[in-house]
């Protein structure tokens, strides 16, 4: 995204929270378009068919974001950090509720098979992925605040490394370092839970 286009987008969210309903209405559809395009992007290496998944997503996430008229919105990175988190509590809330539904059907899955390049699609059978990971986050949250920061932004809110180092306000570098480390510590956590 251009400068002036992310300048734009922490314009528009500025005077929205200051009350400019006006400012709301030409924020929405630039919002929206950016959502999907990182929904798009994260789940590109998921099984055709899942772009509604994707449009399923960001509907519900834009839906959330917009009704949130408390948060103090600083910049657009600000916005899209909020929007990754919000996409991670969707995606464990589907998982969730999938499991209460239906027990079983993918219980024994092999979780240290977790493709990190992708948002899991929680009607593919990988409800309990999503909840593996969802915890193993939190726990590597708990640990090292920033490398969950990274794993939240790129596997929930499928960001690209340069976006994530704009959003934490550090190098592309340490970035890619903490996404290694953060993914490497993952996988051996949820290869402990077979």
């Amino acid at each position: 995204m251009s400068d002036s286009a992310s300048q734009e987008i922490t314009g528009l969210l500025r005077s929205w929270r200051s009350g400019d309903s006006g400012a709301l209405n030409r924020l929405a559809p630039v919002i929206y378009e950016e959502l999907k395009r990182l929904a798009h992007r994260s789940m590109r290496n998921q099984a055709s068919g899942n772009t509604l998944q994707a449009t399923a997503l960001v509907n519900e996430a834009y839906l959330r974001l917009v009704d949130a008229t408390q948060v103090d919105w600083r910049d657009r990175a600000h916005f899209f950090a909020v929007s990754a988190q919000i996409m991670r509590w969707i995606l464990v809330d589907r998982a969730r509720s999938r499991g209460a539904a239906r027990r079983g059907g993918d219980e024994g899955r092999a979780h240290s098979t977790v493709d990190f390049e992708a948002i899991p699609d929680p009607g593919a059978g990988r409800r309990e992925e999503i909840l593996a990971v969802d915890e193993a986050l939190t726990r590597l949250t708990v640990l090292d605040p920033r490398k969950g920061k990274v794993v939240e932004l790129r596997f929930f809110g499928g960001l690209s490394v340069e976006e994530t180092a704009e959003i934490l306000k550090i190098s592309v570098q340490s970035v890619l370092r903490d996404w290694k480390l953060a993914k490497s510590w993952l996988l051996r956590e949820l290869g402990n839970k077979r």
